[in-house]
Order: C-alpha cells, then structure tokens, then sequence
C-alpha cells in the first residue's frame, strides 16, 4: 500500500477575513508576536511600517500591545510575514496565561503571587521567559512527584512508576500547545479515508477489515482474552482483537493498524519536528499521534464537520451515522480546528470515578488544571449516577465566561462477569455564544442563572463557594474560632 502524502491546506480569503474580523471584534493584541516576525526578517520599524501601508509610530504602537490590530492590518500581517491566522491567534497565550497562573499559585513559591494582570503582561512580552518558567516548575513537580512515589510505595518498582511522569507530562504538552489539532497527519488521515472509500455506503468494519486483508495482507481474529483491545504479529501478518469490544472498538483498533501502515512517513515527521527530551516521550506520542490519525480516518474533517454542523452537534447522531463511539465523536469534535475551516470550539474530558481525569482537550478558553483535583459543581461528576441520561448545564467559570456543558456517564463492558466493568463520565462544551449551534441548548435559559464553576479549589478566585475543599493557595485566609460555617475559614478580600 502506498504512502499517503499530506495535501497542504489554504484557507479561503473570505475564512481568512471571517476570522479576522471576529479577532478585531474581540481586541486582538499581537504585539510582541508582530515584533518577532519582524525582527525574524531582519527589518528595521520603518521599511516594514512600510511594507504594512502603516506609520512607523503606529507600528510601534502595535507592537508594545498599546493598539490592537484592524482587519486591513491583520489581513497586512498575514501577507507580508507569509503566515495564516492561526499562528496570530490569542488561543496559546490563553493557554499560556492559565498555565502559568497555576503554576505561580503553587504553595512552594515563596513572596506575594503575581496578579493577573502581571501574568498576562508577562506572556504578551516574555513569552519565551515563560515558558521556561513553566518548565522549571514541570522539572520540579516531577520531582516532588517522585519523591512521594518513592516514599508511598514498598513493593513496586519506583524507579519504572516514576519515570512515567515525565514522557506523558511531555505529550500533554506538545498536543495542548499544538490546539489538539495536528494538521499534516489530519489532512493525510482524510486523504486515505478518500482512497479507502468511508463515505457510510457500506459498513466500516467491513471496509476496514477487507483493507487489512487485501491492501496489507493482515488476517484479522477475536480472542476472549480478558483486557486485550489490539495485539499485532507482524511476522504472522496476524491482528487480533479482543471478542468483547463494541463494533465502534474494533474498527478503530483496524484503523490504528493501518494508519501505522500507512502514514508512518508522516507520523515520524511530526515526532522529529517535536524534538522530544528523551525517548519515552517519542514512544508515547508515537502511539498518541496514530490514536488521533485513527480517530481522523474514522471520521474524516470536512465530512464530519458538515455533518456536525447539519446535526447541531448531537453526538449520538453522528455516532450512528459515522458508526462510531461517543467517545470518539467527543474527542473528534475538539480537535476541528483546521485554519480556514474550524467548527466551534470545544472542551472535551474524559473523567474516572476517582475523579482523575484521563482525558483533556480544549478549543476553548477554559484550561483544566495539571495537579488536583477538578470542581465539584461540574456536571461531569453527577454523570456517574445517572449513566443513561444526558446532562445539560449553562455554567460559569471566575473570569465570567460562560458555557453550555454536556455530560454523558459511560460504562465499558469487561465481557466477564466477574470483572466489573470500566465507567466514564464524559464532558464537551462550548462557550455561549455558540449555543445556536448546539442541540444540547434547546430549550435552555440562555439569560438565566449560571452555576458557578472553577478550574480547581487551589486556584479559584471565587470567595463565596458552599463546595470549596481549602483555600486557594494564593490569598490570605481566616479560621474564626467563634464561629463555625459550611466551608470552615474565611477568605480575606
């Protein structure tokens, strides 16, 4: 079977103009970005004033965040420096700033926290400065991190626990700095998806398991062997897979097979690219990366965008028309942010009921906290009671953003009685102003209250929740001894 080589996307001019006026309505600063692209080409102010049609002055404005950009100039910007609107989007430095504002709220910093405004100051200016703070900080939670492990545990290997931190902490970043959208492999994935004709005429599993055998020479068979999803024998051109998974299951184990096949050429591009500090995180985001081709071969950009679109984004529709998992069509739908052709923006989160979240990727400008745990007013907590039922919740986070949360709990069967089986509880959202889009917000009191939510107790701004677990780590509290409340200490304003 061929290499599939990855076509280079382009945005239309009327997307590109779309998407520029939406930055200016929202008071988009580029500043320092405009400032690297300059000094990048090695132009002083005024040839490259020049070259935008601006003043020097104006230029310089621009570039100290004092003005924010208009749509001639944006539009300016992307022509001159040769790039699209996706390298000019605020979304990283959101990122950014909600990274760094845990990180400078940890309880080993010593002094008084920075302020929002500081941070926010900090990323437009410094962003190189940092993101090697954030790093130092990663460094020494991953120290932290295995000195407990070292002390909690006796008879495991330490040494092997430990070290996982750091390659899976590595990917989550790559993938949380990348939009979760890796545009070579998804543009290469929907290509191959053309070629193998998924387009819903016939049966996927059939589709794929035919290509496994005729295009790759790989026989495919069902085991009972308790816990096993996928188990390839290259010698044997042999791929088993586990007799209890769902149908959705087996065709995305088949497509993993042969995207490995198939776009390894591209995958490995992206990995040399990343540059990656040690091989583990290489080996994790190998199989991370041909997990999301998977995902984009099952459910191919374009058709799958429209198709969501048409469907306002009802999950369980586009699972039955893509013969997919909601799972699948969760996490799909939080990575359609293609240049040029991005649908809405959503959050997606996979959440255990011990709380962990196994599962993160945001569109969106809400950021999930790295340690802790997550708010327990989220709707995604209550989804573990009620499995079979869908749970709609208009709510806000500190900064007076608010979004439509969906909540779906999930239950995985083991195929053993005597094995319970695996449960989920699965969460998507969108941001308010995208609830036209959203079949989950019919119905729903968009001017009516919202439920207060945070990111997580350590670091929410909220001085006023019946649910807080402790004080945020960055303001001063009081224990009255007089007095006794729901939440046991007082914040000071």
């Amino acid at each position: 079977m061929r290499k599939i080589e990855p076509p280079s996307g382009v945005a239309t001019a009327k997307s590109v103009k779309l998407q520029s006026c939406k930055a200016v309505r929202d008071k988009l600063f580029i500043g320092p970005k405009v400032r690297l692209l300059r000094q990048a080409k090695g132009w002083k102010l005024e040839p490259c004033a020049a070259r935008l049609g601006v003043s020097a002055s104006y230029l310089s404005q621009i570039e100290a965040n004092q003005r924010p950009v208009t749509a001639r100039v944006l539009m300016d910007v992307m022509r001159v420096f040769e790039v699209d609107a996706a390298s000019l989007d605020a979304a990283d430095d959101q990122r950014l700033i909600a990274d760094l504002r845990e990180a400078t709220a940890d309880p080993i910093q010593d002094g008084e926290t920075p302020s929002l405004s500081e941070l926010k100051s900090a990323v437009a200016n410094t962003p190189n400065l940092a993101k090697a703070y954030l790093a130092l900080h990663h460094a020494y939670r991953r120290l932290d991190e295995r000195l407990k492990t070292t002390d909690e545990a006796v008879s495991l290997d330490e040494r092997g626990a430990a070290s996982a931190l750091l390659p899976y902490e590595e990917v989550r970043d790559f993938f949380h700095y990348k939009n979760n959208y890796i545009h070579s492999l998804d543009m290469a994935s929907e290509a191959l998806a053309a070629e193998l004709g998924l387009d819903g005429a016939e049966a996927t599993e059939t589709v794929l398991e035919r290509q496994l055998r005729d295009g790759l020479g790989i026989r495919v068979v069902r085991s009972a062997e308790p816990d096993l999803l996928r188990r390839f024998d290259p010698a044997a051109g042999l791929l088993t897979l586990g007799a209890a998974l769902a149908a959705a299951t087996r065709s995305f184990q088949m497509a993993y097979q042969i995207v490995a096949a198939a776009l390894s050429d591209t995958v490995e591009g992206e990995l040399t690219a990343a540059g990656f500090r040690s091989e583990g995180a290489a080996k994790v985001c190998r199989t991370a990366l041909l997990n999301y081709a998977a995902g984009a071969l099952l459910l191919p950009y374009d058709r799958f965008r429209e198709a969501a679109r048409a469907a306002r984004h009802d999950t369980e529709q586009l699972a039955q028309t893509f013969q997919t998992s909601l799972e699948q069509v969760f996490h799909r739908l939080s990575t359609l942010q293609r240049p040029g052709a991005r649908g809405v923006p959503f959050y997606f989160v996979r959440v255990d009921q011990a709380g962990n979240i196994t599962k993160r990727h945001s569109a969106t400008r809400l950021q999930f906290a790295r340690f802790g745990g997550t708010c327990p007013l989220w709707n995604v907590h209550d989804a573990f009671a009620r499995p079979d039922q869908w749970l709609v919740q208009l709510a806000e986070m500190p900064d007076g953003v608010r979004y439509v949360s969906i909540a779906r709990g999930l239950v995985k069967p083991s195929g053993d009685y005597l094995r319970p089986g695996r449960r989920y509880a699965l969460g998507l959202g969108c941001e308010v102003e995208y609830a036209d889009s959203l079949v989950y917000a019919q119905g729903l009191d968009l001017a009516g209250p919202s439920a207060p939510i945070g990111v997580s107790c350590r670091i929410c701004e909220r001085d006023d929740c019946s649910q807080r677990a402790f004080p945020p780590v960055d303001r001063p509290f009081e224990v009255l001894e007089n007095e006794r409340r729901w939440v046991p200490f007082f914040l000071d304003r």
